[in-house]
């Protein structure tokens, strides 16, 4: 194996603290050197426990050695896979580089353990060759990665040579894309890291029917995302208003809806704005379209973020990329808290009032083109949420029972919202499941 791995080309680059080169570091003790058996042994061990770790991680069934090596694959970002991702395989003198380091994952696939499991009376290579999952429940993985990958190491298992593999692997990076970004939906910045996105690999799966009632909120937030994954103009969002009344639920099941056209989402806070430029430094040429996402944006008097963002937005030298937009929710109209203090330098003249404070503050809401209200509901919109969602849960309780449970929990509760409706449902639901 380690004679195979010195002679990549083109996948080089993968790490070298990676499962692939610990493991032919282990086959180069066994076939070369007087190894000392139990550590050999533990060494191993410890390869697999990390095969079995990225394996529930992901999802992968079957034949893990396989999987992991489609794994990386599918997820190891040189200039050829960044390219076939965005124009697709080319003409160019690369490409026998490429056919000749996948000649290599050829024998890799086929690389025979035997000797090692005899010599040292293991079988752990043979039962990661054919493994049964315990759960394939989609909660404990993602499942993005974990159907792309499975394909893809059938795909290769089945191909009969280099030349086959490289055309199901271009044919992969062209329609998924490669590494991090073409695996995952959702991104947010490692804590404690210096800016290093990390996937978010358990996203909820909703889309935008259902969330009840918000018509006109959801077709004014899809027209804007739609242009933007057409490659058309569109303007940053901010989807303001009441608590609880399906801002955020409106930004994940975009997510949902356009996920497979290749939209994006990078969440950031309000403290990691410094972050941002190199953020769009390392995303505007990669052939999908980001959503930069501020979730419960707002800041407080004393607080002056807010200036930061309204140059990276819009103002600064360098212009936005065209595959990045700034979707964010808040509970505030203008994002700023107003205070009278800021009326302070009013002056009226001719009829004309002046404030440089507030105006100031009230350009960053400029910033945003498209300004979605989301207010809490009135009794009656209140009523038909908390309806149409029992009836989709087959919740058995009357209508006019279920309006008396909606309007007796929205005083106990903080009001009227699609927060304290689908609250009520559960309630309902987990009584339910009681009786």
């Amino acid at each position: 194996m380690y004679r195979l791995l010195s002679k990549l080309v083109v996948y080089r680059n993968i790490d070298k603290d990676s499962i692939l080169f610990r493991l032919s570091d282990i086959t180069k003790r066994f076939y070369t050197e007087a190894y000392d058996r139990e550590a050999l042994v533990s060494d191993i061990y410890t390869e697999i426990h990390r095969l079995l770790d990225i394996s529930t991680a992901y999802g992968f069934d079957g034949n893990l050695w396989h999987c992991y090596l489609a794994y990386l694959l599918a997820t190891t970002e040189n200039p050829f896979s960044i390219c076939c991702e965005k124009k697709g395989a080319g003409q160019g003198s690369v490409n026998s580089f490429v056919k000749s380091d996948l000649k290599i994952f050829k024998a890799l696939f086929d690389y025979d353990f035997s000797d090692m499991e005899n010599e040292l009376e293991i079988n752990c290579f043979s039962t990661v060759s054919g493994y049964t999952a315990i759960h394939k429940s989609e909660r404990f993985y993602n499942r993005n990665v974990s159907e792309k990958v499975r394909k893809l190491s059938a795909d290769i298992e089945a191909a009969a040579d280099e030349n086959e593999i490289f055309n199901i692997l271009t044919a992969f990076y062209r329609d998924y894309g490669v590494g991090m970004f073409g695996m995952n939906k959702a991104f947010r910045i490692k804590p404690g890291s210096d800016c290093e996105l990390e996937p978010i690999t358990n996203t909820e799966i909703i889309r935008l029917s259902d969330l009840v009632g918000y018509e006109i909120q959801k077709q004014e937030l899809t027209e804007n995302t739609e242009a933007f994954v057409k490659g058309q103009k569109a303007n940053n969002v901010l989807l303001y208003g009441d608590a609880g009344t399906g801002k955020s639920t409106s930004i994940k099941a975009i997510l949902n809806e356009y996920y497979d056209r290749g939209l994006r989402i990078i969440e950031i806070y309000k403290h990691q704005f410094e972050f941002l430029p190199k953020i769009i430094a390392d995303i505007k040429n990669r052939n999908y379209r980001f959503i930069i996402y501020m979730d419960d944006l707002s800041f407080e008097e004393n607080e002056v973020e807010y200036k930061y963002l309204k140059a990276v937005i819009e103002g600064g030298l360098e212009i936005r990329p065209d595959n990045v937009l700034i979707y964010a929710t808040s509970n505030r109209w203008h994002l700023i808290k107003e205070t009278w203090a800021d009326r302070k330098d009013i002056q009226v003249q001719n009829d004309v009032r002046h404030s440089d404070t507030m105006e100031e503050k009230l350009s960053l809401y400029d910033r945003f083109g498209v300004t979605i209200n989301y207010s809490k509901p009135d009794q009656k919109n209140y009523f038909n949420i908390v309806t149409e969602l029992a009836h989709r849960n087959n919740i058995d309780i009357s209508d006019e029972e279920l309006i008396n449970k909606a309007r007796a929990w929205a005083m106990q509760h903080g009001g009227r919202s699609g927060r304290t409706a689908q609250q009520l449902i559960n309630h309902l639901l987990s009584l339910q499941a009681i009786n």
